[in-house]
């Protein structure tokens, strides 16, 4: 899946201030017990200033109106059609001018995971089996040309998706989860969507959606692109992100692929009916450069924020760490994406509990976060539940976070493996990832001290991903290590950690489950988690998850992805949301002090 943040791009000098901020031990955030309510107010009981401020609290809370934001990205989006977008980034950026059945909250810290309701009126409705969602939505609300919005537009919103040789990219979650029985291809072959009897429309107000199964991950599934509606007369299907009509408080003023995008003001857009977007500034201008250039003009105050938040560069970093100003505006926030190394379960001595403990005994887990880029590109950790979301703690069985080998506890566990000599493997890396070539390195120097010989094995790009995702090539090439990252799409333990355990989602091509975990108790723990509607309940749940996972020695967490970013002191209401990693952009205002 993709990454909702994306990785920091940190290493080497310039971070000593940050790593003497962070501390030897990077202990994770808990994310707490969620709740809910709207945008900060200017007298905001969490504001704060200062570095890392906006982590968990509103840096320069205001309700002053008015001025533009200016944004900087190094890319553009993959589309800015919100059923076809996958780039978190994207996601955050379309909050702007796209409005979802329900949405995460505007708030700081554990609040920012929970969801409201944004087009809808209330939270759903949810059948005593599970399998069935009822959603209202609320009234008066409209397209930016004053057009109604019904429930029908939602609904063709979400046909188009599975219309996915013209509507592609975006995630497929809908095309999996809705009741099956039926052949459906999407709007443009059936005249408007009504061909998706999984989705009824009583009335212009109500949806009501049919599972194939009970699905604990179908609320955040109504958070996505995929529910903004779309008018059908305007729906210009593949060419639809070129200038998508708007339900949000801006529109699109402007847009050049690849260099340039303008939003402004929807006047249509009623402010009664949305309580999450506060709708500050009176212009959004993003533009796409190089990264110098967007790192220069975030430094020198005539850009306010990188748009993709993909953290600063090493140069960069170093004169935000050495100026005392300029580090007093950036953060360094968890992003949500998890580097790890699997232990393919199906490639000896992998299948061997003690074999998969070894390595996480004999890991330098503190040259690992080295060879990251150290404490500003990532924390030790411990588990495989990221600290952004629900149902993640401390847990950490083979005290990975202290950073330090333990030879003898690893030739313990190869003596009980079978291997008290050790033994040999090969480990997979992406070839133009120095980070991860680096870490690989690392691993494999660590390892040797216990007797573990550890082939680097280098792929070009296309090649590694094609043979991550393919079981049957790792086994006839005897990989028994993988070096990948993973992100969730969405705020749940599902999300993160259901791709990477439940083996039955192996498959011969694209496999996602790196380990090969095949542990029925883990699944069975998944299908309870899925089939609970009460969220602390499947929290706890994914925490169980979690811990067994972690258990295992399936995988070894290198590091808790971290992103060092700079936002420019002019800015009012910032603060991250947990959510999406990164800086909530639609609470952003412009009233503060020229940058």
């Amino acid at each position: 899946m993709v990454a909702i943040a994306v990785a920091a791009t940190l290493v080497g000098g310039g971070i000593t201030a940050l790593v003497a901020h962070l501390g030897k031990g990077d202990k994770n955030h808990n994310t707490g017990k969620r709740g809910g309510g709207s945008s900060p107010s200017p007298d905001d009981a969490t504001s704060a200033t200062g570095f890392d401020a906006a982590v968990d609290k509103v840096v320069n809370p205001s309700s002053r109106k008015g001025g533009t934001l200016r944004l900087a990205t190094t890319a553009d989006a993959d589309s800015w059609d919100p059923g076809r977008s996958y780039f978190g980034w994207v996601w955050n950026i379309q909050r702007l001018y796209s409005r979802t059945l329900l949405t995460y909250d505007a708030k700081p810290g554990a609040k920012g995971l929970e969801l409201v309701p944004d087009l809808a009126e209330a939270l759903p409705e949810v059948s005593s089996d599970g399998k069935t969602y009822t959603v209202r939505i609320k009234s008066g609300l409209t397209f930016e040309d004053g057009t109604p919005i019904t429930s029908r537009d939602i609904k063709y919103a979400i046909a188009r998706t599975f219309a996915v040789d013209v509507v592609s990219g975006g995630p497929p979650y809908f095309t999996e989860v809705l009741r099956k029985g039926q052949e459906y291809q999407g709007p443009y072959k059936d005249s408007g969507g009504s061909g998706l009897s999984s989705v009824e429309t009583p009335d212009d107000r109500t949806l009501v959606f049919h599972l194939e199964a009970p699905d604990s991950r179908f609320p955040h599934l109504l958070a996505m692109g995929a529910t903004a509606p779309v008018p059908e007369s305007q729906d210009t299907r593949a060419r639809y992100g070129l200038k998508p009509v708007a339900s949000g408080p801006y529109r699109f003023d402007s847009y050049s692929p690849g260099k340039s995008l303008v939003l402004v003001r929807n006047p249509h857009w009623d402010p009664a009916t949305d309580p999450v977007r506060k709708a500050l500034p009176d212009r959004i201008e993003l533009t796409v450069s190089a990264a110098p250039e967007v790192g220069a003009r975030l430094l020198a105050g005539t850009a306010d924020l990188d748009a993709s938040q993909a953290g600063l560069s090493q140069a960069d970093s170093a004169k935000v760490m050495a100026d005392s100003k300029l580090k007093a505006n950036s953060d360094v926030p968890f992003s949500g994406t998890m580097r790890t190394i699997a232990m393919v379960s199906q490639t000896a001595p992998f299948d061997n509990e003690h074999c998969r403990k070894a390595v996480l005994y004999a890991a330098d887990t503190a040259a690992l976060q080295t060879a990251q880029g150290g404490p500003a590109a990532g924390s030790r950790y411990g588990n495989m539940l990221p600290p952004t979301l629900p149902g993640s703690d401390a847990y950490d069985p083979f005290d990975l976070t202290t950073g330090k080998p333990r030879i003898a506890q690893a030739k313990e566990e190869l003596a009980r493996c079978g291997r008290p000599n050790g033994f040999d493997t090969k480990l997979v890396v992406r070839h133009n990832s120095p980070k991860d070539v680096a870490s690989a390195e690392v691993l494999q120097q660590s390892l040797k001290a216990a007797g573990i010989q550890v082939e680097v094995v280098r792929l070009d790009y296309s090649t590694y991903f094609e043979t991550r995702g393919n079981p049957s090539e790792i086994k006839d090439k005897g990989y028994g290590l993988i070096m990948a990252n993973w992100s969730s799409d969405f705020p749940q333990g599902s999300g993160f950690l259901q791709p990477l355990a439940d083996s039955r989602m192996i498959r011969p091509s694209g496999n996602t489950n790196y380990a090969q975990v095949n542990d029925p108790s883990i699944n069975a723990l998944i299908d309870r988690a899925m089939a609970e509607t009460d969220p602390d309940k499947v929290a706890g749940l994914y925490r169980t998850l979690n811990h067994k996972l972690t258990d295992g020695a399936h995988y070894l967490p290198v590091v808790a992805v971290r992103t060092l970013n700079y936002r420019n002191p002019r800015l009012t209401n910032v603060y991250v949301s947990r959510a999406y990693g990164m800086v909530d952009v639609q609470a952003v205002g412009v009233g503060g002090a020229p940058g």
